[in-house]
């Protein structure tokens, strides 16, 4: 009998002169769309026109981070990836609380800028939606007073690179 493959590997990884920085720097994220993004050959684009309106989400560096997990059930040959977003916003008040609270209820798609200048679309395959949240007002002077949030994206890959992040970017609505 022989033995037929799926899907076939077709290229190799040569990263011995990579280098990288880790963290995220900013977010943009709209409400749900189908065809917000258009996939290409090996990216997606987004939607920065018509009624598509971006909002931003910035805070602090080093703390807010995505990350991605291959999971895999080979008992229904089934595989995907989820990924979390996690964000931070420090000192607790009205407007944040506001905003946590629309994307804790909604369906929304995001565009996630990394410090290596890459961004990164999720939600493509299916709405991407909060999956844990805290309020946090800490002990001591030195503890963090800040709410998080965690999104969560599950897709059939890992995030795609958006070709047209920084337009994305530009078309932010400001608070």
């Amino acid at each position: 009998m022989a033995y037929t493959q799926c899907s076939q590997i077709n290229a190799g990884i040569n990263a011995r002169c990579d280098t990288s920085m880790g963290g995220i720097i900013e977010v943009a994220i709209a409400n749900y769309e189908p065809g917000i993004f258009t996939l290409s050959t090996d990216n997606v684009s987004a939607s920065v026109e018509g009624t598509v309106k971006w909002y931003g989400f910035r805070f602090r560096k080093g703390t807010s981070s995505m990350n991605s997990t291959l999971n895999i059930d080979d008992a229904n040959g089934v595989n995907y990836v989820s990924t979390e977003l996690t964000m931070i916003f420090g000192k607790m008040d009205t407007a944040k609380r506001l905003a946590i609270a629309g994307l804790a209820a909604g369906e929304v798609v995001a565009v996630v800028k990394d410090a290596n200048g890459k961004y990164w679309a999720l939600g493509y395959d299916e709405p991407v939606t909060a999956s844990a949240g805290e309020g946090v007002t800490g002990t001591a002077r030195g503890d963090g007073n800040h709410y998080s949030i965690t999104l969560l994206d599950n897709s059939t890959s890992f995030p795609y690179e958006v070709s047209n992040g920084a337009a994305v970017f530009d078309a932010i609505q400001e608070a």
